[in-house]
């Protein structure tokens, strides 16, 4: 007989009802924003340049941010930036109620949601991995990303919906699931982990910056799959490009987008629940690679189809293949990096996260502005595909990752720097 799984802490239902909240209304917020500055201006550039605005802040700001979620209690900087995310969707709330006629404002308005998003990715993502147990890290990391890929389907769909009653609605309604993240946020405990005690300030904010890049680039596994997911996701971005799928291609409203974009939720909370129970546990690097080849394939399929249900199909495979790659990446880069550094690694990573998703929505955007919208779907497909092929014959340390143990890294005690010292002298 198999031994029984270990249970999960209490607490950890706190963390993932909080994730489930955050991402539901990040999401849903991002859905409804593109779908009312479609809706002015009926120019797919303009949602190319909302994933601009949102992405900027994080290529300026993540190494710092890096170092605040380092030097400061995880839990404090996630509820004060998710705080400021229902600030954003209330001043978006009285905004839209005017009738605006003019994007500017929701530019300016979602930018600011960039600049916040610089300073909670790192602190969130970080947590599931300091609050876990040993015994049960790669459960934690699945059902984290169950709960924040059950956010992606019920948060756009809710959206959706409510944009019909009234477009301004959604975000008043947004602004309360950041609210009911927050509150659950803080019915978790303390992390306990070690925090960086260098001297704050600009000059070593900097440094510390540089120590989590330094490190990124003398850890092949670490910078190998962050470089992965930058060059395949930059290139597969269509999601972004949903509000004029939906019109264009497909003809359908404000809910079928809602339910369009839910569909990606969808695909991935379902891959990912099987991830809970299963977890990846033997050819990690081989199955990363083949997760985003899928992407890529069905990414190609919605470009094609002008059926609603097949476009639904394609984006359930998208989010199902992504949930793979970012499970993997999501387990792999936090053990793979000394604890008192993961805030400045992780901040570093919502670099490339930020620009495969939104940088490549205005890699999408542009395209489609300048050479139609199917053929830029289409184009972010195969180059996706070239990228996989690329980094398995280019990079066979990718394909030869076997286990996740293989890549933890020791717990470091005692100060930061001292730990700094036993990293620099491996």
């Amino acid at each position: 007989m198999s031994e029984p799984r270990p249970p999960l802490p209490n607490y950890m239902r706190a963390l993932l009802a909080s994730r489930l909240f955050d991402a539901g209304a990040a999401v849903g917020l991002v859905t409804i924003v593109g779908k009312q500055a479609f809706d002015m201006t009926q120019n797919e550039l303009t949602l190319g340049l909302l994933g601009l605005a949102e992405f900027f802040p994080t290529l300026i700001l993540a190494p710092f941010a890096g170092s605040v979620a380092d030097r400061f209690d995880r839990r404090l900087v996630a509820g004060v930036t998710t705080g400021g995310f229902a600030l954003i969707c209330l001043a978006l709330y009285f905004y839209v109620q005017g009738d605006p006629t003019s994007v500017g404002p929701i530019y300016a308005l979602m930018a600011t949601f960039g600049t916040i998003r610089a300073f909670q990715r790192p602190a969130v993502r970080a947590l599931p991995i300091d609050l876990a147990p040993e015994a049960v890290v790669e459960r934690v990391v699945a059902l984290s990303s169950a709960s924040w890929q059950a956010g992606i389907i019920v948060g756009p769909v809710i959206a959706g919906f409510v944009f019909t009653v009234a477009i301004e609605l959604p975000y008043l309604v947004l602004a309360g699931m950041f609210a009911i993240s927050i509150a659950a946020l803080f019915n978790t405990p303390p992390t306990g982990v070690t925090k960086l005690s260098s001297r704050p300030g600009g000059r070593q904010a900097i440094s510390d910056a540089f120590e989590g890049l330094r490190f990124i680039r003398q850890a092949p596994v670490v910078g190998g799959a962050i470089v992965l997911d930058l060059f395949a996701v930059l290139l597969g971005g269509a999601v972004a490009l949903l509000p004029a799928i939906a019109e264009e291609r497909l003809g359908v409203g404000a809910v079928g987008l809602g339910w369009l974009r839910a569909a990606v939720g969808i695909g991935a909370s379902s891959v990912t629940l099987m991830l809970a129970v299963r977890p990846v546990a033997r050819r990690v690097g081989t199955i990363l690679l083949a997760s985003i080849g899928i992407f890529g394939v069905a990414t190609i399929v919605l470009g094609l189809t002008t059926n609603f249900v097949v476009a639904m199909l394609a984006l359930g495979i998208i989010g199902g293949s992504d949930s793979v790659s970012v499970f993997i990446r999501a387990t792999l880069v936090p053990l793979a990096t000394p604890e008192h550094m993961r805030g400045r690694v992780l901040a570093l990573e919502s670099v490339f996260i930020g620009a495969s998703n939104e940088l490549g929505a205005f890699e999408s955007g542009v395209t489609a502005a300048a050479f139609g919208l199917v053929p830029a779907v289409i184009f972010g497909g195969t180059g996706t595909l070239v990228v996989v092929a690329g980094f398995w014959f280019l990079f066979p340390v990718m394909r030869r990752i076997d286990r996740f143990a293989d890549a933890r890294v020791a717990p470091v005690s005692g100060s930061a720097e001292a730990a700094d010292r036993a990293t620099d002298s491996e």
